[in-house]
């Protein structure tokens, strides 16, 4: 008989013997730290190979039989792919208004562009690249050869990636408009209806393609030789996992496979002082860019966008010409959410407290974003029977639950999330899509006013909460247009 796994890792004798081969064979050095995330992994693995212990699973991955086939599934199960479409507003606003549009200057006359998004998880990244150069390039797209190349450590990401088909938690940053110019419906993903599902076009999705590596083939000098003469690389929220001396390394590594004016891009909370031993900071709006040293610089970098793709970065038409006269001054607004139910009764447990909400909602982002809505959603569900009164938790429980097709649960956990924190500009915003896709157009203009309202509240340029990268700033402004637009087509 099997016996169940032990309560956590520090009743596991071969727990560290295993977490320290964990790291050393993928870099993840993001779990050093991290005990019991990493345990509560590893535990899914053990219960899929019907296996007791660190010490019975340690012998598993060993085995050669064994080894390889589940070293794969543990590396997907070990990695937080959180992706969705145009993350990070003001870097794919850097690609829109300045990288992208140099680099295809520069390759006028070769027509060729080469990139690399580094651990892609399930393709949003590079497929948003693709978008985005498949409106920047135009009619002229034909003839340029555009080599897009995702890579991951996750075979299963890889897999999602290929089919390219995403629930609404992926798209959750764009405007619902913007879903059939990229996407067509279905089909159906497990758990979630095909309504809530998109499959991309495929005139984005022959423009990638995607290949299993590891990043810490840069570092043992695996790296494939093809890997080099980018124009561009991305490598965002992947160097997080890895400890300092390799960062550091792997950075110079990506540096040397660029082209000489070819620009790194890296995630907000990654950039290091280290890394100007080998790359030149290029300080961008809103962001910084990496570019070999001998590159020559632009003098003076375009101002930041001041329209609605500054806040969803993406190529939209442009906007209509402004009006003779202004729209009406803003008004004040009434209470937001006076007519939002209260936050659910916190039911007693026996010997349950608050759990660690930051850990929860690092689980429910890797759920969701490895295409387990469902999963992630019964986790919020659970979260919130010890620890009810988090806002956050609410909100998630409100994108899971619209992604799964439960429209009236999502605007119930949506306004509970307001009730609990009435300044939550995301919620509002989130809230304000709900509405308007089922047109409720007078109820999602209150949802989108009150978003300006509390955004106004904050500096410009600081990040929203739950805002994926996207600031105040540039919410207000993409709201106020949808409002513009909203109130001239009922005129």
């Amino acid at each position: 008989m099997i016996r169940p796994a032990k309560a956590g890792p520090e009743r596991d004798p071969t727990f560290a013997a295993l977490k320290a081969k964990v790291i050393a064979r993928t870099g993840h050095h993001y779990y050093a730290d991290k005990d019991d995330l990493l345990f509560d992994r590893l535990r899914k693995r053990f219960k899929a190979c019907r296996l007791a212990d660190s010490a019975a699973y340690l012998a598993h991955l060993d085995a050669e039989a064994t080894g390889p086939a589940e070293w794969a599934a543990l590396e997907a199960e070990i990695t937080i792919g959180e992706t969705f479409f145009f993350r990070y507003a003001e870097q794919f606003a850097a690609l829109r208004g300045t990288i992208l549009p140099g680099l295809i200057a520069a390759r006028a006359e070769t027509k060729s562009l080469r990139i690399w998004s580094a651990g892609c998880s399930t393709g949003a990244e590079p497929y948003s690249i693709a978008i985005l150069l498949h409106e920047l390039l135009g009619d002229d797209l034909p003839r340029w050869r555009i080599a897009i190349t995702g890579t991951d450590i996750s075979h299963e990401a890889l897999g999602t990636a290929r089919a390219a088909v995403f629930g609404r938690w992926a798209l959750r940053t764009l405007p619902p408009e913007e879903h059939a110019r990229y996407f067509v419906l279905g089909p159906s993903l497990p758990g979630i209806a095909r309504e809530g599902s998109f499959t991309l076009r495929p005139e984005f999705r022959r423009m990638v393609r995607f290949e299993h590596q590891n990043l810490m083939s840069l570092l043992d000098g695996k790296a494939p030789s093809h890997f080099a003469g980018f124009d561009l690389i991305l490598c965002r929220n992947v160097l997080i996992y890895f400890q300092a001396d390799a960062v550091v390394g792997i950075v110079r590594g990506l540096g040397h496979r660029l082209v000489p004016d070819g620009w790194l891009l890296i995630g907000h909370a990654e950039p290091n002082p280290a890394f100007a031993a080998t790359l030149q900071p290029v300080n961008l709006p809103g962001t910084v860019a990496y570019r070999l040293p001998t590159t020559a610089l632009p003098i003076e970098l375009p101002p930041p966008p001041q329209t609605v793709a500054a806040a969803f970065p993406r190529p939209v038409p442009e906007p209509p010409a402004p009006e003779a006269d202004p729209p009406p001054a803003f008004a004040p607004m009434p209470a937001p959410i006076a007519d939002a139910p209260p936050p659910p009764p916190s039911p007693s447990i026996d010997g349950a407290g608050p759990e660690d909400v930051e850990a929860v909602l690092d689980a429910i982002r890797g759920l969701a974003d490895s295409g387990q809505i469902a999963e992630g959603w019964r986790r919020v569900q659970a979260a919130l029977l010890t620890t009810p009164t988090d806002a956050r938790l609410h909100y998630y429980d409100g994108l899971l639950a619209y992604d799964l097709g439960r429209q009236a649960e999502a605007e119930r956990a949506l306004r509970g999330a307001l009730y609990l924190d009435r300044t939550f500009v995301m919620a509002h915003y989130q809230l304000g899509l709900l509405l308007g896709a089922q047109g409720r157009e007078a109820e999602a203009r209150r949802a989108f006013d009150n978003a300006v309202r509390f955004g106004r509240d904050q500096p410009p340029d600081t990040l929203l909460r739950e805002g994926d990268g996207l600031s105040a700033g540039r919410l207000v402004e993409s709201v106020e247009d949808a409002r513009l637009r909203m109130r001239t087509s009922v005129s």
